[in-house]
């Protein structure tokens, strides 16, 4: 469950009251979801997301976010649209948080993504950036390689009881990539959370891509390294090469990658990998009873760190050398 936020119907009417969008039909909350409260808003207007922002997600960098979903649809990116109130702001407070109000949009996330769909995530993932390109606000990627120590450290003494040796791997996985990072890559906008669930298809097509709270400015192809991890691998965590191949061909039929780039990418998929492993296991070890929200075994990306540090050559991706 992923409404941590329950609004009242005196609450809901007050806030409806200074947007221009008719009277609430229906409203139910999503499931789904982990970071805020989400319900799906019906009015005379028509269907709409509601959002509550919970604690995990700063306040202050709320403007980068709905200013970026603004500036990517206005530029065909199919994401959701702030809806602006009466006064012109599309952020507002509801029950003590913060809150807004995006468009609906309509189609279903893959729970096991098909080769056709990896690509159509490939060609909108290279969209999306170079979209991205002349949006000027920044922010800078708050789970980058720098944040990957300290928060490896807040966890290290369980680490040993999730997997045995992880301590100690991950400890050297984490100096070893500090040497070995790519630090003048091209760089813009990303998403850095593109997974499967935040991505919605209406029969075979691409919909809508959701769930920016994560966006970031970073290196674009590590968005890809990403996508790789996320869509790439089946459910018995054997790596898809066709998936990848597919993916990565339609994101480059796109946006042209330099051979830096392409080179780079089994390290930084390594640390996409590392970066997920991190905070799955932080979240394991520091549950709270009682949680909405059962955490994610982090053991699954420790067998995708193990595959991508095994990559010497970008062919293992599908990549034409």
């Amino acid at each position: 469950m992923a409404v941590y936020t329950e609004v009242s119907d005196d609450e809901l009417a007050a806030f409806i009251a200074d947007y221009d969008i008719g009277p609430v039909l229906s409203f139910k909350g999503i499931a789904e979801g982990v970071e805020n409260s989400n319900y799906v808003l019906l009015t005379g207007g028509g269907p709409y997301i509601l959002t509550l922002y919970e604690k995990r997600v700063a306040e202050a960098d709320l403007p980068f976010f709905l200013g970026l979903i603004e500036h990517l649809a206005a530029r065909g990116v199919p994401c959701p649209v702030p809806v602006h109130g009466r006064d012109g702001e599309v952020l507002r407070r509801l029950c003590g948080r913060p809150a807004a109000i995006t468009s609906f949009l309509a189609g279903v996330w893959p729970r096991r993504p098909r080769p056709d769909q990896c690509a159509a995530l490939g060609e909108a993932l290279a969209r999306l950036h170079l979209a991205g390109l002349d949006y000027a606000p920044q922010r800078a990627n708050a789970l980058s390689l720098d944040s990957w120590r300290p928060l490896f450290e807040r966890c290290r003494a369980g680490a040993d009881d999730v997997a045995p040796g992880l301590s100690a791997e991950v400890a050297a996985t984490l100096s070893r990539i500090d040497a070995e990072w790519p630090r003048d890559l091209p760089r813009g906008v990303i998403h850095a959370d593109l997974f499967p669930d935040n991505v919605f298809f209406e029969r075979d097509r691409l919909s809508g891509l959701i769930d920016f709270y994560f966006a970031c400015n970073d290196a674009l192809v590590y968005d890809l390294a990403v996508c790789l991890n996320a869509w790439c691998f089946e459910p018995d965590l054997s790596f898809n090469v066709t998936k990848a191949r597919l993916m990565i061909a339609r994101y480059r039929a796109v946006r042209r990658c330099s051979a830096d780039e392409i080179a780079a990418l089994p390290r930084l998929a390594e640390g996409a990998a590392l970066r997920f492993l991190l905070t799955r296991l932080y979240d394991w070890i520091n549950q709270v009873d009682g949680a909405l929200v059962k955490p994610k075994d982090p053991r699954e990306y420790l067998h995708k760190l193990r595959f991508h540090r095994g990559v010497r050559d970008p062919a293992a991706y599908g990549i034409d050398p």
